[in-house]
């Protein structure tokens, strides 16, 4: 019987009673046994023939019939029930429908029509009634449970939570959430990275119009992901104990005498203590608190990226010797706290997904029964996801240094163009004074600072430096990093009624003012100035607590005498703001100063407060897609992408080849790019690594067979004996004075160079020079800036490759050629997928043809094209040979021209052929790419390859395309010196998905 033959019988037999069994037999037949109460006793029962136990009907196996078994007598009573029962049972067979609902589910199929469900009519007489009665009760139950939801709500309004708060307090404890984070889901695509929900790009296209801004206007962007370190303590100890993390040959360090007085915001690139220029951390940026007489202990705010924190802050502690965790708050206070913030905002609470604390009846609109209702909704201000008690500050028993967590706890908004200064200047306001009762303390902080003469003066004076803006120009008018203190008001009170575009208004602003703004613009904003209330705590804290509710504010709105007249400034809406310029381009010649603006520092909770007017003034709201095209543009490195050799580089890159190489896998094998024929060995990543160390191995094997003696260079700090770190990492040079010599030597002799005042800056590159250089800095890597002389669009992990002789010379012959092109190569991984799939389709294959290929050598023999395979496919000798790993390069191949070795046979290194060739053919191989370990990535190709391309795009400001990324320094040496005076910087740049190569100019900017 078949399995909807047996879920029928189910259906029609549920409702017998349990003293009636039915049986199947072989010919469809059934038997029912009786209770045993209904038949006599059985000592009174005649024996049964033909050995069987129980009255069978139909014929027997034997042949004849079976004897029926009756009882001498029955009980009436018992027999009785039994065939009521039974009665019962058939009845409500016949009456019930058995598969639906619907009263046509009880006709035939062939009888049934679709229409019976909303026309009774259809139906026969005799269930037309019963249908109407059906339909009615339907109806009913739809109008009942109509009532529960308006029909006034929207299908959206209708799905929302019972308590928004709440649901957005627990979608936040895995990734935190940033004040603007609601503004930017409805607006950007947002990304889950670092331990934050941001937004990556919006959902209208606007790449053009955000270089625009950048340009021409102000783009806006949220950073406050950012983390705040904060470190208190003598200067001198501070001073010592920072030190160890920098070095004054990449910079300015944290003792520069412009950033500790607290006129400049500083930045500097960390590496481990005392392991200079090896173990990079990452960059960062410091801001020192101004002096006070009052107090000789100094503030100093460190801003690193979330990556880059988890490993400065152990180091930060182990070198202040801050091991002592300093308790959040007490257990009273704390329990009292997690009293007014409920289980919703306590790390420990049930959460609402919680199969325990979800009722069985509710759904999940309404969540009855949950048992939040006994606790107030809190929003949740600054790290959503640390526990109540888990410290954020440290200090030391030996010294009295004291670290400060405040991740979090400081809103940062950046805005950049050259109107950011005027967009500021309209959205803020300086506070007014308030009247003040001496004899009466007030809650709020202002009132009390109204009460000092020296802090009410310093707030004139602050206010006047910012009316000064207004007749900038431009933001990159002002000294690069300076930093003014202000108190404004709430600049939701002077919220424009529609959005409106910042203006600069430069004839309103000339007059007397004139010579003052142009002292502001060549010494920059005074010291005392950059001093604020941000500073301190206490004040962070009241302002964040007394902040005026957006519906407190909106009915202060509606109780206006006159609609639409200003608000007068309630005492609480005062907030102590910094306002830190931001340099723009600084390296190179062209471009100067582009992409400079301001950044905005709040205390927390006051985000959107100011978000919402700085988007009313038509700015251009950014992503993290921005952040990285505004240092491409720049032409800085980007953090954590540009930093390979720093921990979080390597982590980043690590996830971006994982989630490139899936998004390759998801294509159909016929779909992919195969960089196997486009000789791309590593087309998902940079192996920075091997690479470094093939130029290595090359200067070695060149070193032995000169006689030149290396020439020592001044003012040039050798990085051996300076680091305990071993010397076989790559890492990235950021010697100032090194990279500005290598960027003289970059440039040709035609092209119009400025004079650089040091004393190596004019010497001549010579092979003496470049293998002292070789020898200090073997195994380092140069950032450099590519730009393509003609056409073509470098993209990610773009080859940057030496030029021969003989392209230089077909340059020189037509500046507007092409450029060479890479011959196909031989994908030799074809053959043995192919070879993969046969015995996985024939597992069970005779002895010897396992033995014939399944073996190391029958494989490598396979990987062997043969004379006849190699006419019939048509590849000439310059792709096979191709194919093969090249040797080391001699030093006359460096200089003039790459020579690939002339065997036309295909052979595999020992260590592929090995991987390769063991075990299961397919083990980690696939269609169109190299398998580990790789060949050699200095001379798989044609050229020879130098570095590779990190970020690459179409460049706006010039017109074409334009790459950053990082070449070896000894490859770039060989280079300069194999060129001519006239063509030096000439590369080649080949995508990984192309086989034409590209001349492009290479810049070191220094």
């Amino acid at each position: 019987m078949s399995g909807a033959k047996d879920r029928m019988r189910h259906k029609k037999m549920r409702n017998q009673p349990s003293n009636v069994t039915f049986t199947d037999r072989g010919s469809g037949g059934c038997s029912y046994s009786r209770l045993e109460s209904m038949r006599g006793p059985s000592q009174h029962s005649r024996p049964q023939q033909g050995g069987h136990g129980s009255w069978m009907r139909g014929r027997q196996d034997g042949g004849g019939t079976a004897d029926q078994a009756l009882p001498k007598y029955i009980t009436a009573s018992v027999f009785a029930k039994v065939r009521a029962a039974e009665v019962s049972a058939m009845l409500t067979a016949v009456t019930k429908t058995t598969g639906s609902c619907h009263v046509f589910g009880a006709l035939p199929k062939h009888m049934r029509r679709r229409s019976m469900s909303h026309n009774t009519k259809r139906l026969p007489c005799r269930l037309r009634e019963t249908a109407r009665r059906m339909l009615e009760r339907s109806q009913q139950a739809v109008k009942k449970e109509k009532k529960e939801q308006s029909k006034t709500k929207s299908r959206r309004a209708r799905r929302r939570h019972g308590n928004l708060l709440l649901e957005f307090n627990r979608r936040q404890r895995k990734n935190k959430w940033l004040e603007t984070h609601i503004w930017h889901a409805k607006r950007f695509h947002m990304i889950k990275r670092w331990g934050y929900c941001l937004g990556d790009r919006p959902t209208y296209k606007c790449y053009r119009a955000s270089y625009r801004a950048m340009s021409t206007g102000c783009l806006l962007q949220d950073l406050s992901y950012y983390c705040c370190i904060e470190l208190q303590g003598p200067e001198e100890q501070l001073l010592t104990a920072l030190s160890k993390f920098t070095s004054k040959d990449t910079g300015p360090t944290f003792a520069a005498v412009q950033c500790v007085s607290g006129q400049r915001e500083g930045s500097v690139l960390l590496y481990r203590p005392d392991q200079y220029p090896h173990q990079p951390l990452g960059p960062v940026q410091f801001l020192w608190r101004p002096p006070s007489a009052e107090s000789a202990c100094r503030q100093l705010w460190i801003w690193a990226h979330p990556t880059l924190k988890q490993d400065l802050l152990p180091e930060l502690k182990a070198v202040c010797q801050c091991f002592e965790a300093v308790a959040p708050a007490t257990e009273a206070n704390t329990s009292k706290l997690q009293a007014e913030l409920g289980p919703a905002d306590h790390p420990t609470a049930p959460t609402l997904s919680d199969s325990s604390t979800k009722p069985e009846n509710s759904r999940k609109r309404k969540r009855e029964g949950d048992g939040y209702d006994n606790y107030p909704a809190k929003k949740i201000l600054g790290d959503g996801t640390r526990s109540l008690m888990t410290p954020v500050s440290w200090k030391s028993s030996k010294t009295d240094i004291v670290i400060i967590d405040l991740s979090m706890d400081i809103v940062r908004y950046r805005l950049i163009g050259p109107l950011s200064h005027t967009v500021l200047t309209e959205t803020l306001l300086p506070a007014t004074e308030c009247e003040v009762d001496t004899k009466v303390t007030s809650s709020f902080w202002w009132p009390e600072q109204c009460k000092n003469k020296e802090s009410m003066s310093l707030h004139q004076q602050q206010a006047n430096v910012f009316r000064l803006l207004k007749g900038l120009q431009s933001t990159s008018e002002l000294p690069a990093g300076c930093v003014l203190g202000l108190t404004v008001d709430d600049p939701r009170l002077t919220l424009p009624k529609k959005k409106g575009k910042a203006t600069s208004d430069l004839q309103g602003a000339q007059g007397v003012e004139e010579e003052r703004r142009r002292e502001l613009a060549l010494r920059g904003i005074p010291a005392p100035c950059a001093n604020s209330a941000l500073w301190v705590h206490s004040v962070r804290d009241n302002v964040t607590n007394s902040k005026v509710s957006e519906q407190d504010l909106n009915r202060m709105k509606r109780e206006l005498l006159v609609p639409g007249s200003m608000l007068p400034t309630p005492p609480e809406g005062r907030v102590p703001i910094l306002l830190v310029h931001q340099a723009g381009k600084r390296q190179g010649e062209e471009r100067q100063d582009w992409g400079c603006g301001w950044d905005l520092l709040l205390p927390k909770g006051w985000g959107m407060a100011f978000w919402v007017p700085l988007v009313y003034r038509g700015v251009c709201v950014g992503g993290l897609q921005m952040s990285l095209k505004h240092s491409q543009n720049k032409g800085m490195p980007h953090f954590p992408h540009d930093f390979p050799d720093c921990p979080a580089g390597k982590c980043f890159q690590e996830q971006q080849e994982i989630e490139l190489l899936e998004k390759f896998k998801r294509r159909p094998p016929s779909k992919r790019t195969n960089y196997i024929k486009h000789g791309c060995l590593a087309p998902f990543r940079c192996p920075w690594q091997q690479l470094a160390e093939e130029w290595e191995e090359i200067v070695k094997h060149n070193g032995e067979n000169s006689e030149s003696q290396p020439a020592k260079m001044e003012g040039v700090i050798s990085p051996v004996g300076d680091g305990t770190s071993p010397k076989s990492a790559f890492t990235v040079l950021r010697s100032r004075k090194l990279l500005r010599q290598m960027s003289v030597w970059c440039r040709p002799s035609s092209a119009n160079t400025r004079s650089v005042a040091h004393s190596f800056s004019n010497m001549v590159l010579n092979p003496a020079i470049a293998m002292q250089l070789q020898e200090q800095w073997g195994r380092f890597l140069v950032w450099v800036r590519v730009c393509v002389l003609g056409k073509g669009l470098p993209t990610l992990h773009a080859m940057l490759c030496l030029p021969t002789a003989e392209d230089l010379q077909q340059l020189l012959g037509d500046p507007q050629c092409c450029g060479p092109k890479e011959p196909k190569h031989k994908d030799h991984i074809h053959h043995l997928l192919k070879k993969s799939k046969r015995c996985k389709a024939t597992p069970q294959c005779p002895d010897h043809r396992k033995k014939q290929d399944c073996s190391p050598a029958a494989m490598k023999q396979a990987s062997s094209p043969t004379p006849k395979k190699e006419q019939d496919s048509g590849i000439n000798s310059k792709e096979e040979q191709l194919s093969c790993p090249i040797p080391p390069l001699k030093d006359a191949d460096l200089v003039t021209s790459t020579t690939v070795d002339k065997d036309p046979a295909f052979i595999l290194t020992g260590e592929s052929s090995s991987v390769i060739g063991s075990g299961d053919l397919s083990g980690g191989l696939e269609h169109g790419l190299w398998p580990e370990p790789l060949p050699s990535v200095s001379s798989h190709c044609s050229r020879v390859t130098l570095g590779w391309v990190t970020q690459g795009d179409f460049s706006m400001a010039t017109g074409r395309g334009e790459a950053l990324g990082f070449v070896s320094l000894v490859g770039l040496l060989h280079m300069l010196l194999s060129q001519p005076a006239d063509k030096r910087g000439t590369v080649l740049l080949r995508n990984p998905s192309s086989l034409q190569y590209r001349f492009a100019r290479l810049h070191v900017e220094a």
